[in-house]
C-alpha cells in the first residue's frame, strides 16, 4: 500500500469515530501530515478522502489555496512595482495573511458548512514564505463549526508541526493523521 493509501486508511479510521461535542476550535482541526514529495499523489486521491468523509456521515467542502497568492497579488494596485522591487513585498505579508484568513472564513460561513461538515484545505504549502500556517490556523480555528482538515506537507513529531521540513515548527492541538510506525 502506498504512503498516501496508508494515510487515507488512518483518516478513515479517525473520521468514522463519532465526533465529540463541545470542543474548542483548535481541537476541531485535523492535519493529514504527508511527505512533501507526495503532494501530487495526494491530490490525485483527494476524492477518496471525500468519499471516506461522506461514508462516515459528514459533509465535505474542499478549498484549495494553491492560487491564493497570485489572486491576491493581481488585485494589488502597485503589483507591477513589486516585480521591480520584490523586497518590498515583505511589508505586505500581514495583508496577505488577512486575505487568506478572510478567504477561509468566507468558506466557513458558507451555506454548505454545518456542524457535521469537514472543510478540507489543500495547497497550504503555497503560503510558505508569505504567511505562517500557525497564524492562519490560530485566526480561523474559532470559526470552525465542524472540522477543519488541513493537508499538511511536512513533519509531525512530539506535538510539533513543521511545514515543508524547512522552518522551526510549532506546537499545536490539532489532531495529527500520520502513517503509524510499523514494527
Amino acid at each position: 500500500m502506498t504512503r498516501v493509501g496508508r494515510l487515507l486508511r488512518e483518516y478513515e479510521r479517525y473520521i468514522s469515530v463519532p465526533w465529540q461535542q463541545g470542543l474548542s476550535g483548535a481541537q476541531r482541526v485535523i492535519f493529514v501530515v504527508h511527505d512533501k514529495s507526495a503532494e501530487l499523489h495526494l491530490r490525485t486521491r483527494i476524492e477518496e478522502f471525500e468519499i471516506a468523509t461522506k461514508n462516515a456521515g459528514h459533509g465535505w467542502v474542499l478549498h484549495d489555496l494553491t492560487n491564493s497568492f497570485p489572486k491576491w497579488m493581481a488585485n494589488l494596485d502597485y503589483r507591477d512595482n513589486y516585480f521591480d522591487y520584490p523586497e518590498d513585498i515583505e511589508g505586505m505579508m500581514p495583508q496577505f495573511l488577512d486575505y487568506i484568513v478572510d478567504e477561509i472564513k468566507s468558506v466557513l460561513s458558507g451555506q454548505n458548512i454545518q456542524e457535521d461538515t469537514v472543510l478540507a484545505i489543500m495547497g497550504i504549502a503555497c503560503v510558505f514564505g508569505f504567511a505562517r500556517v500557525s497564524e492562519i490556523i490560530h485566526k480561523i480555528a474559532p470559526h470552525v463549526r465542524g472540522r477543519l482538515l488541513v493537508f499538511f506537507p511536512g513533519e509531525y513529531e512530539n506535538n510539533n508541526y513543521r511545514l515543508l521540513d524547512a522552518r522551526d515548527g510549532w506546537n499545536y492541538l490539532a489532531v495529527p493523521i500520520t502513517i503509524p510506525v510499523e514494527c
